[in-house]
């Protein structure tokens, strides 16, 4: 009994620290098909690893621009609306890490059950449908986005 009431006040804490972390709100720039920009502040969408931005996939035999789709995804779900993100954490490069929508549409979802992300910490269950369904990357070969950044690290900006 006492471990339930514990338990529950974890859960209940959890539920009001996210309640009482303020929303990022207004314009987004995307940047790739998960990470933007809200204001002044980079964000990186919770719990999905896009293809990146200049990766290329292999539909057919053929490379396409996954890494560029993806992006477009991420636009056309935004369709110039305000986004609303909450903060969750931060990542190692100093960037908000959160949950964002607009509209009431979860963009994290949105890209995982387009195909244009894997899971990373949520959305497994829109993974498996999307991948069922040979959505986007799954309709493809492609490496992993991690496996791809370990293979093509950034270069540093002159």
């Amino acid at each position: 009994m006492i471990w339930l009431l514990v338990v529950g006040a974890i859960a209940a804490v959890g539920w009001w620290r996210e309640q009482s972390t303020p929303a990022l709100s207004g314009q987004a720039r995307v940047i790739d098909g998960d990470s933007l920009w809200v204001g002044s502040t980079e964000i990186r969408i919770y719990g999905i690893d896009a293809v990146e931005l200049h990766q290329s996939c292999t539909r057919a035999g053929q490379p396409w621009s996954c890494g560029s789709e993806a992006a477009q995804a991420l636009r056309r779900a935004i369709n110039g609306r305000a986004v609303s993100c909450r903060s969750k954490d931060r990542d190692r490069y100093g960037r908000t890490v959160a949950t964002c929508s607009v509209g009431g549409l979860d963009l994290g979802a949105a890209m995982i059950k387009g195909g244009y992300a894997v899971a990373y910490g949520a959305y497994e269950a829109d993974e498996r449908e999307a991948r069922d369904a040979g959505r986007g990357i799954w309709s493809s070969q492609f490496e992993p986005p991690g496996v791809w950044r370990s293979r093509n690290p950034r270069r540093p900006s002159p």
